[in-house]
Protein backbone atom coordinates (compact mmCIF):
# COMPACT_ATOMS: atom_id res chain seq x y z
CA UNK A 1 0.00 0.00 0.00
CA UNK A 2 2.76 2.32 0.84
CA UNK A 3 4.38 1.90 -2.67
CA UNK A 4 1.14 2.18 -4.56
CA UNK A 5 0.77 5.64 -2.32
CA UNK A 6 3.89 6.83 -3.24
CA UNK A 7 3.70 5.77 -6.99
CA UNK A 8 0.43 7.71 -7.08
CA UNK A 9 2.26 10.87 -5.96
CA UNK A 10 5.00 10.62 -8.33
CA UNK A 11 2.45 10.18 -11.38
CA UNK A 12 0.54 13.34 -9.60
CA UNK A 13 3.73 15.48 -9.11
CA UNK A 14 4.82 15.08 -12.77
CA UNK A 15 2.82 18.44 -14.63
CA UNK A 16 2.68 17.26 -17.76
CA UNK A 17 1.52 13.53 -16.98
CA UNK A 18 -1.41 15.13 -14.18
CA UNK A 19 -2.73 17.23 -17.46
CA UNK A 20 -2.88 14.49 -19.40
CA UNK A 21 -4.46 12.45 -17.23
CA UNK A 22 -6.83 15.30 -16.14
CA UNK A 23 -7.46 15.91 -20.17
CA UNK A 24 -8.75 12.42 -20.45
CA UNK A 25 -10.69 12.57 -17.65
CA UNK A 26 -12.50 15.79 -18.95
CA UNK A 27 -13.06 14.17 -22.16
CA UNK A 28 -14.30 10.34 -21.10
CA UNK A 29 -16.81 12.36 -19.43
CA UNK A 30 -17.62 14.75 -21.88
CA UNK A 31 -18.86 11.40 -23.89
CA UNK A 32 -20.21 9.32 -21.20
CA UNK A 33 -22.99 12.77 -20.56
CA UNK A 34 -23.21 12.46 -24.33
CA UNK A 35 -24.33 8.48 -24.44
CA UNK A 36 -27.30 9.84 -22.04
CA UNK A 37 -28.67 12.99 -24.03
CA UNK A 38 -31.76 11.89 -26.45
CA UNK A 39 -31.97 12.06 -30.04
CA UNK A 40 -33.99 14.81 -31.45
CA UNK A 41 -37.92 14.14 -31.96
CA UNK A 42 -37.90 11.16 -29.52
CA UNK A 43 -39.83 11.19 -26.24
CA UNK A 44 -37.14 9.66 -23.71
CA UNK A 45 -40.36 8.30 -21.50
CA UNK A 46 -41.64 5.87 -24.17
CA UNK A 47 -38.14 4.75 -25.29
CA UNK A 48 -38.19 1.03 -25.00
CA UNK A 49 -35.31 -0.50 -27.31
CA UNK A 50 -34.30 -4.28 -27.55
CA UNK A 51 -30.68 -4.11 -28.25
CA UNK A 52 -30.64 -8.11 -28.60
CA UNK A 53 -27.98 -8.49 -26.00
CA UNK A 54 -26.77 -11.56 -27.50
CA UNK A 55 -27.11 -10.30 -31.13
CA UNK A 56 -25.25 -7.90 -33.71
CA UNK A 57 -27.50 -4.55 -32.43
CA UNK A 58 -26.16 -5.96 -28.58
CA UNK A 59 -22.41 -5.99 -30.12
CA UNK A 60 -23.25 -2.31 -31.57
CA UNK A 61 -24.62 -1.62 -28.25
CA UNK A 62 -21.57 -2.77 -26.13
CA UNK A 63 -18.83 -0.84 -28.50
CA UNK A 64 -21.32 2.16 -27.89
CA UNK A 65 -21.48 2.32 -24.20
CA UNK A 66 -25.18 2.04 -24.24
CA UNK A 67 -25.75 4.82 -26.20
CA UNK A 68 -27.55 2.70 -28.72
CA UNK A 69 -30.65 1.63 -26.61
CA UNK A 70 -31.06 4.93 -25.12
CA UNK A 71 -31.21 6.39 -28.78
CA UNK A 72 -28.50 8.50 -27.74
CA UNK A 73 -26.61 11.53 -29.67
CA UNK A 74 -23.79 8.83 -29.44
CA UNK A 75 -26.00 5.59 -30.53
CA UNK A 76 -23.52 4.70 -32.83
CA UNK A 77 -20.37 5.42 -31.27
CA UNK A 78 -16.96 5.05 -33.12
CA UNK A 79 -17.73 2.20 -34.68
CA UNK A 80 -18.14 3.88 -38.15
CA UNK A 81 -14.23 4.93 -37.48
CA UNK A 82 -12.83 1.87 -36.41
CA UNK A 83 -14.76 0.44 -39.24
CA UNK A 84 -13.13 2.88 -42.11
CA UNK A 85 -10.03 2.26 -40.21
CA UNK A 86 -9.76 -1.18 -40.67
CA UNK A 87 -11.05 -1.18 -44.35
CA UNK A 88 -8.21 1.37 -44.93
CA UNK A 89 -5.73 -0.80 -43.22
CA UNK A 90 -6.97 -3.82 -45.36
CA UNK A 91 -6.35 -1.65 -48.60
CA UNK A 92 -2.97 -0.86 -47.67
CA UNK A 93 -2.39 -4.54 -47.50
CA UNK A 94 -3.85 -5.16 -50.72
CA UNK A 95 -3.51 -1.83 -53.04
CA UNK A 96 0.30 -0.95 -53.60
CA UNK A 97 -0.11 2.64 -53.48
CA UNK A 98 -1.61 2.71 -50.31
CA UNK A 99 1.32 0.67 -49.21
CA UNK A 100 3.52 2.78 -50.05
CA UNK A 101 1.79 6.15 -48.55
CA UNK A 102 1.77 4.32 -45.42
CA UNK A 103 6.01 4.00 -45.29
CA UNK A 104 6.23 7.48 -45.31
CA UNK A 105 4.69 10.51 -43.01
CA UNK A 106 2.90 12.62 -45.43
CA UNK A 107 0.92 9.41 -46.71
CA UNK A 108 0.14 9.09 -43.59
CA UNK A 109 -1.83 11.86 -42.77
CA UNK A 110 -3.50 11.40 -46.50
CA UNK A 111 -4.46 8.28 -45.06
CA UNK A 112 -6.00 9.39 -41.93
CA UNK A 113 -7.51 12.09 -43.87
CA UNK A 114 -9.54 9.44 -45.90
CA UNK A 115 -10.41 7.34 -43.21
CA UNK A 116 -11.84 10.50 -42.13
CA UNK A 117 -13.91 11.27 -45.22
CA UNK A 118 -14.84 7.65 -45.14
CA UNK A 119 -16.36 7.74 -41.81
CA UNK A 120 -18.58 10.57 -42.87
CA UNK A 121 -20.12 8.04 -45.71
CA UNK A 122 -20.29 5.20 -43.37
CA UNK A 123 -22.01 7.10 -40.37
CA UNK A 124 -24.77 8.06 -42.94
CA UNK A 125 -25.81 4.88 -44.27
CA UNK A 126 -25.60 3.54 -40.59
CA UNK A 127 -27.54 6.75 -39.19
CA UNK A 128 -30.46 5.92 -42.09
CA UNK A 129 -30.32 2.41 -40.90
CA UNK A 130 -30.46 3.22 -37.46
CA UNK A 131 -33.93 5.67 -38.46
CA UNK A 132 -35.59 2.58 -39.96
CA UNK A 133 -34.92 0.49 -36.86
CA UNK A 134 -36.28 3.51 -34.92
CA UNK A 135 -39.23 3.52 -36.37
CA UNK A 136 -39.54 -0.27 -36.35
CA UNK A 137 -38.70 -0.26 -32.64
CA UNK A 138 -40.36 2.36 -31.09
CA UNK A 139 -43.20 4.18 -32.68
CA UNK A 140 -44.39 6.00 -30.30
CA UNK A 141 -41.51 7.39 -29.28
CA UNK A 142 -41.36 9.45 -32.18
CA UNK A 143 -42.67 13.05 -31.55
CA UNK A 144 -46.13 13.61 -34.19
CA UNK A 145 -44.79 17.18 -35.21
CA UNK A 146 -41.77 15.37 -36.33
CA UNK A 147 -42.33 14.57 -40.11
CA UNK A 148 -40.48 11.47 -41.78
CA UNK A 149 -38.38 13.35 -43.78
CA UNK A 150 -37.59 16.09 -41.04
CA UNK A 151 -36.68 13.32 -38.61
CA UNK A 152 -34.60 11.22 -40.90
CA UNK A 153 -32.86 14.53 -41.94
CA UNK A 154 -32.41 15.86 -38.10
CA UNK A 155 -31.42 12.19 -37.03
CA UNK A 156 -28.94 11.45 -39.89
CA UNK A 157 -27.20 14.80 -39.53
CA UNK A 158 -27.12 14.78 -35.50
CA UNK A 159 -25.75 10.86 -35.58
CA UNK A 160 -23.14 11.93 -38.08
CA UNK A 161 -22.31 15.00 -35.72
CA UNK A 162 -21.97 12.87 -32.91
CA UNK A 163 -19.93 10.04 -34.64
CA UNK A 164 -17.61 13.29 -35.88
CA UNK A 165 -17.10 14.76 -32.38
CA UNK A 166 -16.48 11.57 -30.55
CA UNK A 167 -13.59 10.48 -33.32
CA UNK A 168 -12.02 13.93 -32.59
CA UNK A 169 -12.17 13.55 -28.70
CA UNK A 170 -10.93 10.17 -29.47
CA UNK A 171 -7.93 11.46 -31.16
CA UNK A 172 -7.29 14.40 -28.97
CA UNK A 173 -6.71 12.37 -26.25
CA UNK A 174 -4.30 10.30 -27.90
CA UNK A 175 -2.51 13.71 -28.98
CA UNK A 176 -3.12 15.15 -25.41
CA UNK A 177 -4.27 12.72 -23.28
CA UNK A 178 -2.84 9.40 -21.96
CA UNK A 179 -3.66 6.11 -24.06
CA UNK A 180 -5.21 5.48 -27.28
CA UNK A 181 -7.95 7.72 -26.96
CA UNK A 182 -10.39 5.40 -29.44
CA UNK A 183 -9.67 2.49 -27.42
CA UNK A 184 -10.38 4.24 -24.05
CA UNK A 185 -13.67 5.41 -25.38
CA UNK A 186 -14.57 1.77 -25.95
CA UNK A 187 -13.63 0.18 -22.89
CA UNK A 188 -15.04 3.56 -20.46
CA UNK A 189 -18.22 1.85 -22.21
CA UNK A 190 -17.90 -1.48 -22.05
CA UNK A 191 -16.44 -1.11 -18.77
CA UNK A 192 -19.71 1.24 -17.10
CA UNK A 193 -21.94 -1.66 -17.46
CA UNK A 194 -19.61 -3.65 -14.91
CA UNK A 195 -20.99 -2.20 -11.28
CA UNK A 196 -24.09 -2.34 -12.41
CA UNK A 197 -23.76 -5.54 -13.28
CA UNK A 198 -21.98 -7.58 -10.26
CA UNK A 199 -25.23 -5.53 -7.97
CA UNK A 200 -27.42 -7.72 -9.78
CA UNK A 201 -25.48 -10.81 -9.51
CA UNK A 202 -25.35 -10.34 -6.01
CA UNK A 203 -29.00 -10.13 -5.51
CA UNK A 204 -29.71 -12.43 -7.81
CA UNK A 205 -27.15 -14.94 -5.20
CA UNK A 206 -28.58 -13.50 -1.73
CA UNK A 207 -32.26 -12.50 -2.85
CA UNK A 208 -32.98 -14.56 -5.84
CA UNK A 209 -31.78 -17.80 -3.96
CA UNK A 210 -28.80 -18.53 -6.37
CA UNK A 211 -26.91 -20.27 -3.50
CA UNK A 212 -25.79 -17.24 -1.35
CA UNK A 213 -22.61 -15.47 -0.53
CA UNK A 214 -20.59 -18.05 -0.56
CA UNK A 215 -21.29 -19.22 -4.58
CA UNK A 216 -20.56 -15.13 -5.29
CA UNK A 217 -17.29 -15.19 -4.24
CA UNK A 218 -16.71 -17.93 -6.04
CA UNK A 219 -17.25 -16.75 -9.07
CA UNK A 220 -16.05 -13.23 -8.50
CA UNK A 221 -12.57 -15.34 -7.45
CA UNK A 222 -13.33 -16.94 -10.95
CA UNK A 223 -13.48 -13.91 -12.05
CA UNK A 224 -10.26 -12.33 -11.13
CA UNK A 225 -8.37 -15.44 -12.21
CA UNK A 226 -9.75 -14.47 -15.76
CA UNK A 227 -8.60 -11.26 -15.92
CA UNK A 228 -5.03 -12.56 -14.71
CA UNK A 229 -5.17 -15.34 -17.49
CA UNK A 230 -6.14 -12.67 -20.10
CA UNK A 231 -3.29 -10.44 -18.64
CA UNK A 232 -0.77 -13.26 -19.59
CA UNK A 233 -2.55 -13.69 -23.24
CA UNK A 234 -2.18 -9.77 -23.77
CA UNK A 235 1.68 -9.95 -23.00
CA UNK A 236 2.76 -13.09 -23.91
CA UNK A 237 5.77 -13.05 -26.11
CA UNK A 238 8.35 -15.26 -27.74
CA UNK A 239 11.86 -13.46 -28.05
CA UNK A 240 14.17 -13.74 -30.91
CA UNK A 241 17.53 -13.48 -30.38
CA UNK A 242 18.94 -10.81 -32.31
CA UNK A 243 22.92 -10.02 -32.81
CA UNK A 244 23.81 -6.33 -34.43
CA UNK A 245 26.82 -6.33 -37.06
CA UNK A 246 27.37 -2.71 -36.15
CA UNK A 247 24.86 -0.46 -34.33
CA UNK A 248 25.43 3.61 -33.56
CA UNK A 249 23.92 4.67 -30.29
CA UNK A 250 23.59 8.24 -29.35
CA UNK A 251 23.51 11.15 -31.69
CA UNK A 252 25.74 13.59 -32.82
CA UNK A 253 28.99 14.19 -30.68
CA UNK A 254 27.82 11.44 -28.45
CA UNK A 255 27.47 8.89 -31.08
CA UNK A 256 29.29 6.01 -30.74
CA UNK A 257 29.91 2.62 -32.86
CA UNK A 258 29.38 -0.86 -31.04
CA UNK A 259 29.87 -3.98 -32.58
CA UNK A 260 28.26 -7.24 -31.52
CA UNK A 261 25.39 -5.51 -29.52
CA UNK A 262 22.64 -7.78 -28.39
CA UNK A 263 18.79 -7.45 -28.72
CA UNK A 264 15.57 -9.58 -29.42
CA UNK A 265 12.73 -9.43 -31.45
CA UNK A 266 9.47 -9.66 -29.25
CA UNK A 267 6.62 -11.84 -31.53
CA UNK A 268 3.23 -11.55 -29.59
CA UNK A 269 1.33 -14.71 -28.64
CA UNK A 270 -1.86 -13.07 -29.63
CA UNK A 271 -0.84 -10.29 -32.09
CA UNK A 272 -4.35 -10.32 -33.85
CA UNK A 273 -6.05 -8.99 -30.57
CA UNK A 274 -9.48 -8.97 -30.42
CA UNK A 275 -10.17 -8.72 -33.62
CA UNK A 276 -10.98 -12.69 -34.62
CA UNK A 277 -13.41 -12.48 -31.49
CA UNK A 278 -15.14 -9.33 -33.32
CA UNK A 279 -15.42 -11.43 -36.78
CA UNK A 280 -16.74 -14.48 -35.46
CA UNK A 281 -19.47 -12.86 -33.67
CA UNK A 282 -20.20 -10.80 -36.39
CA UNK A 283 -20.12 -14.42 -38.81
CA UNK A 284 -22.34 -16.08 -36.08
CA UNK A 285 -24.89 -13.26 -36.19
CA UNK A 286 -25.73 -14.09 -40.27
CA UNK A 287 -27.28 -17.13 -40.49
CA UNK A 288 -30.26 -15.63 -38.23
CA UNK A 289 -30.75 -13.30 -39.98
CA UNK A 290 -30.36 -14.77 -43.36
CA UNK A 291 -32.89 -18.15 -42.21
CA UNK A 292 -35.55 -15.23 -40.78
CA UNK A 293 -35.87 -13.64 -44.26
CA UNK A 294 -35.62 -17.48 -46.13
CA UNK A 295 -37.17 -19.59 -44.04
CA UNK A 296 -39.98 -17.48 -42.09
CA UNK A 297 -41.31 -19.76 -39.19
CA UNK A 298 -39.72 -23.29 -40.33
CA UNK A 299 -39.68 -25.13 -37.08
CA UNK A 300 -36.65 -27.13 -37.87
CA UNK A 301 -34.39 -24.44 -39.44
CA UNK A 302 -35.44 -22.04 -37.04
CA UNK A 303 -34.37 -24.69 -34.22
CA UNK A 304 -31.25 -25.13 -35.98
CA UNK A 305 -30.43 -21.37 -36.32
CA UNK A 306 -31.86 -20.88 -32.84
CA UNK A 307 -29.13 -23.59 -31.23
CA UNK A 308 -26.40 -21.70 -32.99
CA UNK A 309 -27.17 -18.27 -32.07
CA UNK A 310 -27.67 -19.44 -28.59
CA UNK A 311 -23.93 -18.64 -26.49
CA UNK A 312 -25.13 -21.70 -24.47
CA UNK A 313 -25.72 -23.84 -26.89
CA UNK A 314 -23.02 -26.91 -27.68
CA UNK A 315 -23.28 -25.96 -31.38
CA UNK A 316 -22.53 -22.09 -30.87
CA UNK A 317 -19.31 -22.99 -28.62
CA UNK A 318 -17.62 -25.40 -31.56
CA UNK A 319 -18.42 -23.04 -34.24
CA UNK A 320 -17.38 -19.80 -32.01
CA UNK A 321 -13.88 -21.39 -31.53
CA UNK A 322 -12.95 -22.84 -35.08
CA UNK A 323 -13.93 -19.40 -36.33
CA UNK A 324 -12.01 -17.58 -33.81
CA UNK A 325 -8.91 -19.83 -34.15
CA UNK A 326 -9.43 -19.49 -38.15
CA UNK A 327 -9.91 -16.01 -37.98
CA UNK A 328 -6.59 -15.67 -35.50
CA UNK A 329 -4.54 -17.05 -38.42
CA UNK A 330 -6.14 -15.07 -41.10
CA UNK A 331 -5.97 -11.52 -39.61
CA UNK A 332 -2.03 -12.29 -38.39
CA UNK A 333 -1.63 -13.18 -41.48
CA UNK A 334 -2.90 -9.91 -42.69
CA UNK A 335 -0.98 -7.68 -39.89
CA UNK A 336 2.24 -9.67 -39.82
CA UNK A 337 4.79 -9.59 -42.82
CA UNK A 338 8.04 -11.61 -41.96
CA UNK A 339 9.75 -10.37 -45.24
CA UNK A 340 9.39 -7.05 -44.79
CA UNK A 341 10.83 -7.53 -41.15
CA UNK A 342 13.67 -9.77 -42.29
CA UNK A 343 14.20 -6.91 -45.10
CA UNK A 344 14.13 -4.12 -41.86
CA UNK A 345 17.11 -6.37 -40.33
CA UNK A 346 18.88 -6.56 -43.35
CA UNK A 347 19.29 -2.76 -43.62
CA UNK A 348 19.63 -2.55 -39.91
CA UNK A 349 22.92 -5.21 -40.30
CA UNK A 350 21.34 -7.21 -37.64
CA UNK A 351 20.80 -10.75 -37.89
CA UNK A 352 19.27 -13.65 -36.14
CA UNK A 353 22.25 -15.71 -34.83
CA UNK A 354 22.34 -19.25 -37.07
CA UNK A 355 20.06 -18.34 -39.43
CA UNK A 356 21.38 -16.33 -42.72
CA UNK A 357 19.66 -12.91 -43.78
CA UNK A 358 17.08 -12.26 -46.24
CA UNK A 359 14.80 -14.93 -47.14
CA UNK A 360 15.77 -17.80 -44.62
CA UNK A 361 15.22 -15.12 -42.00
CA UNK A 362 11.54 -14.76 -43.00
CA UNK A 363 11.05 -17.95 -43.08
CA UNK A 364 12.25 -18.36 -39.57
CA UNK A 365 10.25 -16.18 -37.97
CA UNK A 366 7.54 -16.59 -40.30
CA UNK A 367 7.92 -20.62 -38.73
CA UNK A 368 7.92 -19.50 -35.39
CA UNK A 369 4.87 -16.63 -35.53
CA UNK A 370 2.67 -19.99 -36.81
CA UNK A 371 3.43 -21.85 -33.75
CA UNK A 372 3.21 -19.33 -31.07
CA UNK A 373 -0.21 -18.53 -32.66
CA UNK A 374 -1.62 -21.25 -32.21
CA UNK A 375 -1.44 -22.43 -28.75
CA UNK A 376 -2.88 -18.10 -29.00
CA UNK A 377 -5.67 -18.67 -30.31
CA UNK A 378 -6.61 -21.75 -29.02
CA UNK A 379 -6.36 -19.32 -25.38
CA UNK A 380 -8.55 -16.71 -27.04
CA UNK A 381 -11.13 -19.29 -27.99
CA UNK A 382 -10.99 -20.81 -24.95
CA UNK A 383 -11.70 -16.77 -23.57
CA UNK A 384 -13.92 -16.10 -26.34
CA UNK A 385 -16.54 -19.09 -25.04
CA UNK A 386 -16.49 -18.24 -21.24
CA UNK A 387 -18.89 -15.82 -20.89
CA UNK A 388 -21.58 -18.78 -22.76
CA UNK A 389 -20.23 -21.46 -19.97
CA UNK A 390 -20.49 -18.70 -17.12
CA UNK A 391 -23.63 -18.29 -18.04
CA UNK A 392 -24.35 -21.96 -18.33
CA UNK A 393 -23.45 -22.11 -15.35
CA UNK A 394 -25.82 -19.66 -13.78
CA UNK A 395 -24.18 -16.50 -13.76
CA UNK A 396 -26.24 -13.54 -14.79
CA UNK A 397 -26.28 -12.59 -18.30
CA UNK A 398 -24.94 -9.18 -18.05
CA UNK A 399 -21.78 -10.54 -15.49
CA UNK A 400 -21.50 -13.35 -17.80
CA UNK A 401 -20.21 -10.82 -20.23
CA UNK A 402 -17.37 -10.35 -18.35
CA UNK A 403 -15.97 -13.20 -18.06
CA UNK A 404 -13.74 -13.15 -20.94
CA UNK A 405 -14.80 -12.20 -24.60
CA UNK A 406 -15.25 -8.82 -26.34
CA UNK A 407 -15.79 -7.13 -23.03
CA UNK A 408 -12.82 -7.93 -20.97
CA UNK A 409 -10.43 -8.58 -23.41
CA UNK A 410 -10.55 -4.62 -24.56
CA UNK A 411 -10.84 -3.81 -21.40
CA UNK A 412 -7.48 -5.42 -20.26
CA UNK A 413 -5.78 -4.60 -23.02
CA UNK A 414 -6.58 -0.74 -23.10
CA UNK A 415 -5.51 -0.78 -19.55
CA UNK A 416 -2.33 -2.20 -19.65
CA UNK A 417 -1.47 0.15 -22.64
CA UNK A 418 -2.74 3.13 -20.59
CA UNK A 419 -0.05 1.77 -17.81
CA UNK A 420 2.24 1.41 -20.16
CA UNK A 421 2.31 4.83 -21.24
CA UNK A 422 2.05 6.33 -17.80
CA UNK A 423 5.18 3.90 -16.62
CA UNK A 424 6.87 5.49 -19.45
CA UNK A 425 6.63 9.26 -18.41
CA UNK A 426 7.43 7.78 -14.78
CA UNK A 427 10.55 6.27 -16.42
CA UNK A 428 11.54 9.17 -18.32
CA UNK A 429 11.77 11.23 -15.11
CA UNK A 430 13.67 8.48 -13.12
CA UNK A 431 11.00 7.53 -10.69
CA UNK A 432 10.43 3.55 -10.15
CA UNK A 433 7.58 1.87 -12.42
CA UNK A 434 4.45 0.62 -11.65
CA UNK A 435 5.95 -2.41 -11.19
CA UNK A 436 8.99 -4.10 -9.06
CA UNK A 437 9.34 -7.35 -11.01
CA UNK A 438 9.79 -5.69 -14.55
CA UNK A 439 8.07 -3.53 -17.17
CA UNK A 440 4.55 -3.55 -18.21
CA UNK A 441 4.35 -4.18 -21.95
CA UNK A 442 1.14 -3.05 -23.36
CA UNK A 443 -0.36 -4.53 -27.06
CA UNK A 444 1.30 -1.50 -28.70
CA UNK A 445 4.43 -2.06 -27.42
CA UNK A 446 5.46 -5.21 -29.47
CA UNK A 447 2.73 -4.10 -32.77
CA UNK A 448 0.20 -5.40 -31.92
CA UNK A 449 -3.46 -4.13 -33.09
CA UNK A 450 -6.33 -2.96 -30.74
Amino acid sequence: MKKLIETLKNIWSIEELRKRILFTLLLVLVYRVGCYITLPGINPNMLALDSGQNGLLGLFNMFAGGAFSRASIFALGVMPYISASIFMQLAGIVIPQFAKMQREESGRKKINQYTRYLTVVVTAFQASAYVAYLRTQTAGAIVPEFSAFLFWLSTVVVLTAGTLFVMWMGEKITDKGIGNGTSLIIMVGILARLPHSIVQEFDAKNIGGGGGLLIFLIEIAVFIAVIVGLILLTQGTRKIPLNYARRIIGSNNAAKEVSGARDFIPLKVNSSGVMPIIFAQAILFIPATVTGFAFGENETAQGFIKALSNPQSMWYNIMYAILVIAFTYFYTALIFNPTEMADNLKRNNSFIPGVKPGEPTADYIATIMDRITLPGAMFLAIAGILPGVAGLLGVTSGFASFFGGTSMLIGVGVILDTLQQIESHLLMRQYDGLMKTGRITGRQSAGATV
